[in-house]
């Protein structure tokens, strides 16, 4: 599901998250928050799926003195991040490609926001290893994206409450169907259970969930 290989989308892109991610803004700022805790005044920060800015640029406007490396497959979306982090853009170093791409670090803190679901299952904990393995002990990783029960009917339920909150944000009801098959057809979606179990196996700790937003979940970890 490439939807940011058309231009429009992209030229788009940060009017959708607001719409279809319950709490947005917040969660960036609860994310900034969480890093903050224990990452240093200067720290430097891996994003994964930087691509269009929005949480590069909340995290710069935060925190002055952070440096960002921010990995992402699409240039297109790499361009638009830059362009969105404005004055900050000098702080950030953007990688075209995926994780394996990113600098070695060690880093002192890394968010990954509604990227892992469109990572494969298969690659889902060689992902979050390789992230763990470019961060410094005890430095925290957050991360953000679709996670709600599989079974007895709740992720039919599920996808249904995302395409309704899509529709009660102005976004019209085919538009949010048409979304939601998407989702439905090529998002790679698990429980919060076996989201938690994951972070563990590739070598997280104090693995914590702090927000839930209808069925996207929010998770900080320590390496």
């Amino acid at each position: 599901m490439d939807a940011y290989a058309d231009p429009d989308a992209v030229a788009r892109y940060a009017e959708r998250p607001p719409r279809l991610v319950p709490g947005f803004a917040d969660l960036q700022r609860m994310c900034t928050q969480l890093l903050a805790e224990s990452a240093p005044t200067d720290a430097r920060v891996l994003v994964l799926g930087a691509g269009g800015g929005l949480e590069l640029r909340t995290f710069a406007q935060a925190q002055p003195h952070w440096r960002f490396d921010g990995v992402d497959p699409s240039d297109a979306m790499l361009a638009l991040a830059a362009r969105t982090l404005g004055a900050h853009a000098h702080r950030a170093q953007l990688h075209h490609g995926y994780i394996d791409i990113a600098p070695d670090g060690p880093f002192d803190a890394a968010a990954c926001l509604l990227t892992l679901h469109f990572v494969p299952l298969h690659e889902r904990v060689p992902t979050l290893a390789a992230l763990h393995r470019r961060l410094r002990p005890g430095a925290p990783l957050v991360v953000a994206h679709m996670s709600f029960d599989q079974h007895d009917g709740a992720r039919a339920r599920w996808l249904h409450r995302y395409a309704d909150f899509a529709v009660s944000s102005g976004i019209a009801p085919e538009q949010a169907e048409h979304g939601r098959a998407a989702v439905a057809e090529h998002v790679h979606i698990l429980s919060p259970a076996q989201d938690e179990a994951l972070l563990r196996e590739a070598g997280f700790s104090r693995v914590e969930s702090f927000y839930q937003g209808l069925g996207f979940r929010g998770w900080i970890a320590l390496a």
